[in-house]
């Protein structure tokens, strides 16, 4: 399903009439949110977002992982598995496991660190204790109260912000935004934009704002300068990786956007490869689109011809969000 597009600009009749059922849905979120969640024996850092759709915490959890691993850490990544069949808890195995199995975010972070997908974040966490984690770094779950967060991070979209800041589904707000602002630590801003309103966010409290930008890989991004391209994605916010290709100086006129986590058909597999070769385009989407598409046989053409572009988050002060960490989870 598509996010309508009334939730990132002013409201108008549809939000006014969607907002005694946003009252509702916010008071129940809130009511969640205040729940004492049970500790677990390894400090937890959650990456979440304040907003329904992308913001970009995919990649913060990973570069999260990496800082850790460069502290001395050893973290393990625990997601839900959006997406996939399996309620877990268990350990993703690359050769074992697809996005059917186990969703496209879970592929992604596995690769970069041990990652455990768990409905039941407590037994997640208790797994990942056991198998030897020193830092569990939880991708979503912000409002999530079941597991105590040592640490929660919220992520905005800087070319977004929060939208018409109204909560579901009269807004693209998870929970009225006081209640969720009082949850968490600290605020990353991932791109331009919102940089005057950023403080705004915290609602007067003195929250650390930290802004971060994702980078495209340089030697890929060379290869594609240049070419006529066609570039599809079905994220949160396809704009925005369309965006990152036009700021790359990539010539991607010719763009479909689908909806988030969209698991493509054999038709429109097929009409993406027909387009490409029929106008001489190359084809190219998200590492999170291709990981969707690996082990599924109606669409191993179009996962050979795509090509990806990664993406890494740059933090503009690693350093200072590092002492952060270390700060709040006692190391």
């Amino acid at each position: 399903m598509r996010e309508p597009g009334f939730w990132w600009r002013e409201p108008g009749l549809a939000g006014a009439l969607l907002a005694p059922l946003g009252a509702l849905y916010g008071a129940v979120a809130g009511a969640r949110m205040a729940r004492e969640g049970t500790h677990a024996a390894a400090p937890v850092i959650c990456v979440g977002n304040l907003t329904l759709g992308g913001s970009g915490k995919t990649p913060t959890a990973i570069a999260i992982a990496q800082l850790l691993m460069k502290l001395g850490e050893r973290p393990f990544l625990l997601t839900r598995g959006y997406g996939g069949t399996q309620s877990g808890p268990l350990h993703v195995d690359l050769k074992r496991h697809h996005a059917r199995d186990v969703g496209d975010e879970a592929l992604l972070l596995a690769r970069v660190a041990p990652t455990i997908v768990a409905h039941d974040r407590v037994l997640g966490a208790k797994i990942a204790h056991a198998s030897g984690a020193t830092v569990i770094v939880m991708d979503d779950g912000l409002q999530n109260p079941s597991l105590h967060k040592t640490f929660s991070l919220a992520v905005i979209d800087g070319r977004r912000g929060l939208g018409n800041a109204r909560v579901f589904p009269a807004g693209p707000l998870r929970a009225p935004l006081d209640q969720q602002i009082a949850r968490i630590h600290a605020l990353l801003v991932i791109g331009e934009g919102a940089k005057d309103t950023a403080a705004a966010f915290t609602r007067g409290r003195r929250l650390p704002i930290f802004r971060a930008r994702l980078e495209p890989e340089t030697a890929k991004v060379e290869s594609l300068r240049g070419q006529q391209i066609l570039a599809f994605a079905g994220i949160g916010d396809p704009e925005k990786f369309f965006a990152t290709l036009a700021a790359a100086g990539i010539d991607a006129q010719h763009r479909r956007g689908f909806s988030d986590h969209h698991r493509y058909s054999a038709a429109e597999a097929q009409s993406l490869l027909v387009q490409a070769e029929q106008e001489q385009l190359r084809l190219l989407t998200t590492e999170k689109d291709h990981a969707r598409m690996a082990g599924d046989p109606a669409l191993a053409a179009l996962a050979a011809r795509a090509q990806t572009l990664p993406v890494a988050l740059r933090l503009d002060d690693e350093a200072g969000f590092a002492r952060l960490i270390r700060e709040r989870i006692g190391k």
